[in-house]
């Protein structure tokens, strides 16, 4: 009986992990179009008004060498980017980062988060699609 207790914990603590694995990345990509004026993201994305995003989970925050736009706030922010930080921070980055120099103001619906995350982590640090 405890090996089953203790599966079933360790399985929705596995579901609890993968909890924006239900995003959909087809509609990711149309929610991206609201960002795509400051970022970039895929083979050859650059920098543009904001950093471009190939492998943001998982990369450290602030990180983008020849990115030098980052508020003092994100800077000391430190750790890698998560998906409850992006979560976080698409919602409200002024609320994640008060100085941030991002002017979006975030998607309201936690959906759209989802789905943007989802398309996010589909790019490897190279830009092409794991």
């Amino acid at each position: 009986m405890k090996k089953v207790v203790v599966l079933a914990a360790l399985g929705f603590v596995a579901m609890a992990g993968q909890a924006f694995a239900a995003g959909n990345a087809g509609d990711g990509e149309k929610v991206f179009n609201k960002c795509k004026a400051c970022h970039a993201v895929g083979e050859g994305a650059a920098n543009k008004v904001g950093p471009e995003l190939n492998g943001i989970i998982g990369r450290p925050k602030a990180s983008i060498a020849a990115y030098t736009g980052y508020s003092a706030g994100l800077k000391a922010k430190g750790g890698d980017w998560t998906e409850a930080d992006l979560t976080t921070w698409l919602k409200n980055p002024k609320a994640y980062v008060a100085d941030t120099k991002m002017s979006f103001v975030g998607l309201n619906k936690d959906q759209d988060i989802e789905d943007v995350i989802a398309y996010l982590g589909q790019f490897g640090a190279d830009g092409k699609k794991k």
